[in-house]
């Protein structure tokens, strides 16, 4: 019996080993990939400031009530460098420009309406400014709230690495 115990734990384990390495690709895959989506918007970000900036949109969505704002980090922009980003603007015809310098201070914020969803934006960041105190104070805690869900997940990642790890350790060990 403990053999056959021994033999259908090691399959078991050779089977989650092998769906979770196949997870981890489709992750890997699916961040590394351009984020290209058909019939969106393109959205040109350009810094011209002197300093590096980390820019966020996030799109106000009008139709779900339950998902009315999407954050999406674009990533820290050197100056004179851009950034392009997709966004489907099928449920939304307005977004918002979040910039922080450092990791809490918050020194661009901008609305942008989409009146013409077939033409693509161009944005250049040419000085420091804060369109609206109160929308950008909403934006502030969106953003603070993907940056916890990020380390989450980062976190749960890391876990789940550490075990799979261990779980390949173990079965290319040789037994005694």
């Amino acid at each position: 019996m403990s053999e056959r115990f021994r033999v259908a734990a090691k399959l078991f384990r050779i089977l989650v080993v092998a769906v979770v390495i196949g997870v981890f690709t489709y992750f890997f895959v699916n961040k590394s990939l351009n984020h290209f989506r058909k019939d969106s918007l393109t959205v040109q970000l350009i810094n011209t400031l002197p300093f590096p900036l980390d820019f966020y949109i996030v799109q106000v969505n009008n139709s779900n009530a339950s998902e009315r704002f999407e954050t999406l980090h674009l990533g820290n922009i050197r100056n004179n460098y851009y950034r392009i980003e997709y966004l489907d603007m099928k449920n939304s015809d307005e977004f918002w420009v979040v910039g922080y310098m450092g990791k809490k201070n918050l020194v661009y914020f901008s609305q942008h309406a989409v009146p013409n969803k077939n033409e693509d934006q161009i944005l250049e960041i040419r000085n420091y400014i804060i369109q609206s105190q109160k929308l950008s104070e909403r934006a502030q805690s969106m953003v603070e709230d993907l940056k916890l869900e990020n380390v989450k997940a980062a976190i749960w990642f890391t876990l789940d690495l550490l075990l799979l790890f261990l779980n390949i350790a173990l079965l290319l060990k040789k037994p005694k």
